[in-house]
């Protein structure tokens, strides 16, 4: 920004236009008392000294009118000291009875020479006591006013005052003026700094905090004060505004993020929706052909026999449990993925809870000559939903049950807990002999419907999300689950949080 923006930029500013308003008002108030005195103090002062030469005129006449001890002219020369007048006194027949100021008396030496004198005079004020004008002296140039006057014992009195004397008085009066209007302005220079820096300040603070609100910054709020002023009532009222404006933006987003979870929730529910069809309608294909085509060969009357048709007919009710089964669980796996399902989280011994699925499958195990091995504690208390959990363990076992092969002359399976206190977890590990899984089918396999070998799968009549739901319920509660390839076999794992 050049040199030039920032002073337009600085003239523009409230505390800048207060100064110079009030640094202005300040300097007319000076000039207005310069003019005064220029214009109006001459005449005041004129007129205040015409006045005192109407008092002593007064004065001097009650001197004569009422005599007393005290010595007349030393009381004439003290107010023609005291004054800065001229005083001369002649008697009826024009001799000097006093004079202060022998120059004043050889100007008006002569009678006839003060008479036309004063004759000549501008005349300032006149009754039948006294007449005062004002006149300038040929010789010197000097101005006077000049009070003429007949005294009660018929004395005359002459009383000046050097008008040049007053005009000095202007002057000094002017050049003390402008020494007072440096002092002045320096010091209402300061006084205007502090008194615009305590308006404007208020203001500035009241601009960040609407600029601050302009930029939803509700934090900053105006500092109150005692004072019951416009600009402190301006602040309650932004400070009101403030929490309102919070208040109603708070609840235009809780209203937004309200608005974008139902949207968000639609979303998901077409999503589930249309990968539920997608699944059903891929994996129903086969149980539907193969009841089509059973029930076909019913109503042909293929097979005569009782023995055909009720072979037939088990193959049906066979095909439609499977179809009922896959989609009861596609339909839970769906709620498991998409959040629907709420877990019944409490605390239960996971060690008792794998001896119970043990049991389950001892037909399955006894069938296939696997020995089974279950490496723990007694007891270990873990916080989860045990429903949830079983199936977890029953899917990893069912698993390993059928891929479990021989190695060294024996089929084994081993069910681990491993306890982990700094983690404050249990890591579940279902080991079984057999082959390796291949890298590239290590992710794989826990999408839905994923199937290493697809014709053993439906022999066994596994549906292929068995592991999907161990991946869904795992992921709920953010847990670690996983595959490792280990020596003659395979392992896994998931984890569930221990009891504190």
């Amino acid at each position: 920004m050049s040199k030039l923006k920032k002073i337009r930029k600085a003239l523009k500013s409230v505390r800048v236009k207060l100064f110079l308003m009030l640094s202005l008002i300040v300097l007319l108030i000076i000039a207005f008392l310069i003019l005064v005195n220029n214009f109006v103090f001459g005449q005041f002062y004129l007129y205040s000294k015409t006045k005192d030469l109407k008092e002593v005129y007064g004065v001097i006449n009650d001197y004569y009118n009422n005599p007393t001890d005290i010595d007349i002219n030393s009381e004439l020369e003290k107010l023609a000291i005291n004054n800065n007048f001229d005083i001369l006194i002649k008697d009826d027949d024009n001799i000097n009875i006093f004079t202060s100021n022998k120059d004043f008396l050889s100007t008006f030496g002569e009678m006839n020479a003060m008479t036309n004198a004063i004759n000549a005079g501008e005349l300032i004020e006149e009754n039948d006591k006294f007449i005062i004008r004002r006149l300038r002296e040929n010789k010197t140039g000097i101005s006077y006013i000049l009070l003429s006057a007949k005294l009660d014992n018929d004395y005359l009195l002459y009383i000046r005052i050097p008008v040049s004397s007053i005009q000095e008085s202007v002057k000094i009066s002017n050049n003390f003026l402008y020494l007072i209007a440096g002092f002045t302005i320096l010091i209402s220079a300061v006084i205007v700094n502090f008194v615009s820096r305590k308006f404007t300040e208020p203001i500035l603070e009241l601009n960040t905090i609407a600029k601050n609100m302009a930029n939803l910054d509700f934090s900053h709020k105006y500092r109150i004060t005692d004072a019951d002023d416009e600009i402190n009532n301006l602040g309650k009222s932004i400070n009101q505004m403030s929490d309102k404006l919070e208040s109603t933006i708070k609840q235009l987003r809780n209203t937004n993020i309200e608005l974008e979870r139902d949207i968000e929730e639609k979303s998901k529910i077409d999503e589930m929706r249309k990968s539920f069809i997608s699944d059903v309608s891929h994996e129903l294909k086969t149980p539907i052909a193969l009841i089509q085509g059973y029930s076909e060969g019913l109503l042909e009357n293929v097979n005569t026999d009782d023995e055909s048709r009720k072979f037939y007919a088990e193959v049906i009710l066979d095909e439609t449990n499977k179809m009922d089964k896959l989609v009861k669980q596609l339909l839970e796996l769906m709620k498991l993925e998409y959040g629907k399902r709420e877990f019944s989280d409490k605390e239960f011994n996971i060690v008792e809870l794998e001896k119970e699925v043990i049991r389950k499958s001892k037909v399955m195990l006894d069938e296939k000559q696997v020995e089974i091995e279950l490496l723990s504690p007694d007891e270990i208390t873990v916080i989860a939903d045990d429903f949830y959990i079983e199936q977890v363990i029953t899917n990893y076992l069912t698993n390993a049950i059928k891929h479990v092969e021989e190695r060294n002359g024996k089929k084994r399976i081993v069910i681990e807990n491993s306890v982990n206190v700094e983690k404050n977890k249990v890591r579940i590990k279902v080991y079984n002999t057999g082959i390796n899984i291949k890298e590239e089918d290590m992710t794989r396999i826990w999408n839905r419907f994923y199937k290493i070998d697809e014709s053993r799968n439906r022999a066994d009549g596994g549906t292929g999300i068995g592991l999907s739901f161990v991946k869904a319920i795992m992921t709920n509660y953010k847990n670690e689950y996983g595959v490792v390839n280990k020596d003659d076999g395979v392992e896994f794992y998931f984890e569930l949080d221990l009891k504190i």
